[in-house]
């Protein structure tokens, strides 16, 4: 893989992704070298807790300005301008004005991502994995979950680090309390991806919850951790009604995911999003945009 890239879905556009670190998550997950280093200290939490723990600290904010410059990142859509955060982390997990993210129809995207998605869960083997199957079953640590949701559509957000790095409920309905599972830390970018599939996602701590609807039936929410990504932050009440649109968490920082399934009977996929999917090319959506009706 040479280069990232994703469609601009206002402009039709294809935009070719810089990520901070793009030559060292090259070196990790295509040089036999980097490799190694990524299995004896990248994947693990000490890593990501301690990286964590620098951008917790005062100084951090040093580094707020040059971040915002670098990724073209839009202060104007931020409730609190950046002299007003105490560390990077808080900067990071910055709230946006409501204005800034209108709630559309239909089921719309959790969060700020690169959407892939997929009509059946199972297109997934044919898009990434080599060698080895994705299953529920692995992803979910329950043949009983896996059952249930072996005919769903898959939505996989990939949220860069330049994203809004929080993330809400696609849909109106009663959401559960989180199933957490703990695991690795490693990167969710397209170079960590395309090399294991099926090692990021079913070794990566996770977690998910489901959100009973009346009109869409059970969606599965799950979000992943990643290098980089110590905590995953809950904000919401479990066992409580939430409205499409309200907050579900947000991740530190670093890059992240958010993985959807809804029932394939109760959700036709916008087609350009299906369509770039086919052509192994992420859509750019924005939290509470159509994804599908």
């Amino acid at each position: 893989m040479e280069s990232i890239k994703y469609i601009d879905r206002q402009s039709g556009q294809l935009i070719t992704e810089n990520p901070p670190g793009e030559g060292y998550l090259k070196f990790l997950y295509h040089n036999p070298f980097g490799k190694l280093a990524l299995h004896l200290v990248v994947k693990r939490k000490f890593l990501s807790s301690w990286y964590g723990s620098i951008k917790d600290k005062p100084k951090s904010v040093e580094a707020i300005q040059e971040f915002v410059d670098d990724l073209n990142i839009d202060m104007n859509e931020a409730v609190r301008p950046i002299e007003e955060y105490n560390s990077f982390n808080e900067f990071f997990y910055r709230k946006l004005k409501p204005e800034a993210r209108p709630i559309g129809e239909g089921l719309v995207s959790p969060a700020d991502a690169k959407l892939i998605a997929f009509e059946d869960v199972d297109e997934v083997n044919k898009f990434f994995v080599k060698g080895q199957r994705f299953t529920l079953k692995e992803y979910f640590q329950s043949e009983m979950l896996a059952n249930q949701y072996e005919n769903a559509s898959l939505f996989i957000f990939r949220l860069a680090p330049n994203d809004y790095h929080r993330y809400h409920f696609p849909f109106s309905g009663m959401v559960s309390e989180s199933t957490k599972i703990k695991g690795r830390y490693f990167s969710v970018s397209p170079y960590a991806l395309a090399a294991n599939f099926t090692k990021v996602f079913c070794e990566n701590k996770r977690e998910y919850l489901t959100l009973a609807t009346e009109e869409k039936g059970e969606i599965i929410l799950s979000p992943v951790g990643a290098t980089m990504v110590g905590t995953i932050h809950e904000t919401f009440t479990p066992n409580t009604h939430v409205k499409k649109g309200d907050e579900m968490g947000y991740f530190a920082f670093g890059g992240s995911t958010v993985v959807m399934l809804v029932d394939k009977s109760k959700v036709t996929i916008d087609p350009d999003i299906l369509e770039n999917t086919k052509n192994k090319i992420e859509t750019a959506v924005k939290m509470g945009e159509r994804i599908g009706i």
